[in-house]
């Protein structure tokens, strides 16, 4: 059997690199389809629209970051968690740009496929259950305000340090991983 010239990842790469340029409202099925010098009946073989290209696109991304994430939040390690951004942002440049400067609402919108709804939620669930498990591990309790905690240091601290480095298509130098490891002990010591 002939193998296909175009693959589902082929489209899926070609649209990473489109966000990662110009980000995601430049992404159609022409432009798809250009960059890879493929029919466009080639893209609707493989996906039912465009929304549903880039549903797949944003869960693929985030789960991809998130196994690590996770990795280090199941073993305990919250401050290894906290620092997975800057690690995962020097490995996976333009991934790094699709989460950190775009929002996933960017992404997942429109109709798409009840699997793609699925994985949403799921992973969405799956992150309120880490910040939840992390919050009972470091502060001793889930209360709205070690949840905040919890978000902040894990997440939107090492997001904020990484977001300007990954605006200007730089990887994170040292400084940022010093600057996580700070904020992380200033807020976890102080809670406890």
């Amino acid at each position: 059997m002939k193998r296909a010239l175009f693959q589902r990842p082929d489209f899926l790469a070609a649209a990473r690199t489109l966000v990662s340029e110009q980000g995601p409202a430049t992404v159609t099925v022409d432009s798809v389809a250009r960059r890879l010098k493929a029919p466009k009946g080639s893209f609707y073989h493989r996906f039912e629209s465009r929304d549903a290209l880039l549903a797949e696109l944003w869960l693929s991304t985030i789960v991809d970051f998130q196994e690590g994430f996770f990795a280090a939040l199941e073993s305990g390690d919250g401050l290894r968690a906290a620092l997975h951004m800057p690690a995962w942002a020097r490995s996976h440049l333009d991934d790094a740009r699709l989460l950190l400067l775009y929002n996933r609402h960017d992404f997942v919108q429109g109709h798409w496929p009840k699997a793609l709804r699925r994985g949403v939620n799921d992973q969405a669930d799956r992150l309120k259950a880490g910040f939840s498990g992390f919050a009972r591990q470091a502060f001793g309790r889930t209360t709205e305000v070690e949840l905040r905690c919890a978000k902040f240091v894990l997440v939107e601290a090492p997001g904020a340090a990484v977001k300007e480095h990954i605006r200007h298509r730089e990887f994170p130098p040292p400084l940022v991983d010093e600057l996580i490891t700070k904020t992380y002990h200033a807020i976890v010591s102080r809670t406890q």
